[in-house]
């Protein structure tokens, strides 16, 4: 009877990290997944700095409009109004001394015989408004309708020197007195309040537009298909198109805040400006998923910038990034603060000229991550690797 032939087994033993499944140590996969988010990040970091038009639009372009403003308005100060008084106004002609230099630091004032002739500029734009003195001691002032803002400004300094006349001519001084101020430091300037404005619509367009348009690009490419077949996670992949958004914001973040603070603008920053930029990552971070969103739906690059433009420009008119919003109807209110960019500009604003505090910026920046994860959830469900 022939034996039976063994075979032999190894010896029992501690499993090697080389028998794990797959037959990859972790050590070695965690190092594959950093190798791969590294690799993914410095190639679309290059690739944008290549880019010479994205490099245009995402850091330049914001700046312009950074310079623009920033230098028309650099010497505004409070309303001021130019007016033309037509022959002789005992009301106007009657304040002297130091009251005089005050109300000539808000009106300028002009003479004339020709009354035609004023009212006309007035139509064009060229005056304010003419005062003129009627029968009885009354006080006419002409404006036009084209700017209700000067207008109010001309009726409110005549009606303030008609009442210190009347009480001058009465004897009794008033009973009571009116000094304002603003709360601000008379210093600041509107740099402080642009500056902010113009930086959450910067971080905003580079957001948004990078995520949809690389999304887009990579997919008529066939850029995700190759990468779903490579050997790297989709976490990877998102963490680096997030990582160098992120990074793309914070440069546009510096830029922003040195240019301003340079002694021809002069913004001056707050104790706490330093929040800005958790801020900015957190903002970041939420519009990259608009520009997902985008992404997922549009099928070419056209159709994705035709989206984020439709987006990003209504978005930022209603959040305050180029003027204030507290003139708006009740209805657009409503919807400028469901908008992730009006919250960002509001606390960048408190930050940095306000002298605002971390629960100015923290309630902000769990909106912004929780608007991120659900835009996320609507994109991943709509997203497609190839048309």
């Amino acid at each position: 009877m022939s034996a039976e032939p063994t075979t032999a087994r190894p010896a029992a033993g501690p499993t090697t990290a080389s028998s794990a499944p797959g037959g990859t140590p972790p050590a070695a996969g965690e190092r594959e997944r950093v190798s791969a988010f590294v690799s993914l990040s410095r190639v679309m970091l290059v690739s944008f700095l290549r880019d010479r038009s994205a490099l245009f639009f995402v850091l330049l372009f914001p700046l312009m409009f950074l310079l623009l403003f920033g230098t028309l308005l650099k010497g505004a100060t409070t309303q001021h109004a130019k007016v033309e008084q037509v022959g002789a106004v005992r009301l106007l002609d009657s304040v002297q001394g130091e009251a005089r230099t005050g109300l000539e630091q808000v009106l300028t004032i002009t003479r004339s015989d020709d009354e035609a002739a004023s009212l006309e500029k007035v139509r064009k734009g060229d005056l304010d408004a003419v005062i003129k003195e009627g029968p009885d001691g009354r006080v006419e002032v002409r404006y036009s309708a084209a700017d209700q803002v000067r207008a109010g400004t001309v009726r409110g300094i005549v009606n303030s020197v008609v009442q210190q006349a009347n009480q001058a001519a009465t004897g009794k001084p008033p009973a009571f007195t009116l000094e304002s101020s603003q709360v601000e430091d008379g210093s600041l300037k509107p740099i402080q309040f642009l500056t902010p404005g113009l930086l959450g619509w910067a971080v905003a367009t580079g957001a948004v537009f990078s995520a949809a348009l690389t999304l887009v690009g990579w997919r008529q490419k066939k850029v995700l298909r190759r990468l779903r077949l490579a050997p790297v996670s989709a976490g990877s992949i998102v963490a680096s198109r997030v990582a160098v958004s992120v990074l793309t914001a914070l440069a546009q973040t510096t830029i922003f805040l040195v240019l301003a603070t340079l002694p021809f603008f002069g913004l001056k920053l707050t104790g706490n400006w330093w929040l800005v930029i958790p801020l900015v990552i957190c903002a970041t971070i939420a519009f990259m998923s608009i520009g997902l969103l985008v992404g997922s739906i549009a099928k070419t690059e056209e159709a994705a910038n035709g989206f984020a433009q439709i987006i990003v420009l209504p978005m930022s008119f209603l959040s305050g990034s180029f003027f204030p919003t507290d003139d708006m109807p009740g209805w657009l209110k409503a919807i400028s603060e469901a908008l992730p960019l009006k919250h960002l500009v509001t606390s960048a604003q408190s930050v940095l000229s306000r002298g605002g505090g971390v629960m100015d910026a923290l309630p902000t920046m769990g909106g912004l991550l929780l608007f991120a994860a659900v835009l996320t959830g609507i994109s991943w469900k709509l997203f497609r690797w190839e048309d």
